[in-house]
């Protein structure tokens, strides 16, 4: 029987940060009113789109495997921040990452996309249909936010993770997965003036704009993904002790902790980076897995748990066998190209606009 080992992993952050201290300025809040609520510091804001995230993330993720292009069967991007919708945007990570014989293709799932990407080619792999893929959750969220909406300006940020996987006869990578949807909650969290339903609004929004429940979205979180961990822990036939790491989507602090609180973890076991980044969507778990390894935090043959949630509301969880590799094979000297403008300067047009039209 196949499996498909995580050989590889790679995150991309773009340099300029948005403090709280920064959102201040142009949002009525300040530092603690962002802290207490989601414990958010920072994010960062980027300065290329989403394909060129991606592509870096995704080319120190194969040197890390010690992997060719040419040798990348598949590349699977989750993102709800596309380029373009046709072409999709994985083909020009594989243009510009030199990946001639893979296949393409985007994955939408919202902030679930990276764990619903990573079961699709886990059982490509598994089947025998691939043997080596990049999966990639990579956002520009900053594209999408209207800046003079508190409850949603706070929230997010840019960046992209990437994983390489590869077949092995050793039980290792993704070993189980549940992926599900709560669509009687699927209004709560949207990006609307998007896409061919508009019409359904009488008056059509005229920009990009996140539109957010707090209250139900935190209420369906903790259920979706606790209710998902919980069924992939009988899959697996492991205790909560047995979890060695949880490597949860970033989303908001309380709801991490709420989910720490249910399933009796100690802070050691839990990774937390939002203070840093924000909410990346789709790609918080792939950069806070990088992040933990680059901690020292996943040791060899290490029990992870990863669990996300999303807007549909998708929700999912995983189980993650480490193998016996937690350092990079070689680095990549694949960077972004040099951007000395701070993140105001970067928004300026977008806040101007969204402070100057009615909200």
């Amino acid at each position: 029987m196949l499996y498909a080992e995580i050989t590889g992993w790679g995150k991309c952050l773009p340099p300029a940060t948005l403090t709280n201290d920064d959102l201040s300025t142009f949002v009525e809040t300040s530092d603690e009113w962002i802290t207490s609520r989601t414990g958010i510091k920072s994010r960062r804001i980027s300065h290329v789109n989403t394909a060129h995230l991606a592509s870096v993330a995704a080319q120190r993720a194969m040197a890390a495997a010690g992997i060719s292009a040419e040798e990348v069967d598949l590349i699977v991007i989750a993102t709800s921040c596309p380029d373009t919708i046709v072409p999709n945007t994985a083909s020009m990570v594989q243009k510009m990452i030199g990946a001639p014989n893979a296949a393409a293709v985007d994955m939408t799932a919202a902030c679930t996309g990276f764990l619903y990407a990573l079961q699709s080619a886990t059982a490509q792999v598994r089947v025998g249909a691939i043997k080596k893929a990049i999966v990639i959750g990579a956002e520009r969220m900053s594209w999408f936010i209207n800046w003079s909406r508190r409850e949603t300006a706070v929230l997010f940020g840019d960046g992209a993770g990437a994983v390489v996987i590869e077949a092995s006869e050793e039980k290792l990578g993704l070993v189980n997965a549940k992926l599900g949807c709560d669509t009687e909650a699927r209004d709560v969290l949207e990006i609307r003036g998007f896409g061919t339903d508009m019409d359904r609004y009488e008056n059509a929004p005229t920009a990009l704009d996140v539109h957010f429940i707090g209250k139900d979205i935190f209420r369906r979180a903790v259920k979706g993904m606790g209710t998902a961990a919980q069924n992939v822990l009988q899959q697996a036939e492991l205790e909560v002790t047995d979890i060695n790491l949880l490597v949860p989507h970033q989303a908001n602090l309380r709801i991490i902790a709420a989910l720490q609180k249910q399933f009796e973890l100690s802070d050691d076991q839990v990774m937390v980076n939002i203070d840093k980044y924000g909410n990346t969507s789709a790609a918080t778990v792939p950069i806070a897995l990088c992040e933990a390894l680059e901690n020292g935090r996943i040791k060899p043959g290490d029990n992870i748990m990863t669990a996300a949630f999303g807007a549909g509301l998708t929700w999912g969880a995983g189980y993650i066998k480490w193998g016996q590799r937690v350092t990079p094979l070689a680095t990549s000297d694949a960077a972004l190209p040099a951007s000395e403008a701070t993140a105001k300067e970067l928004l300026s047009v977008a806040i101007k606009h969204c402070l100057n039209q009615e909200v």
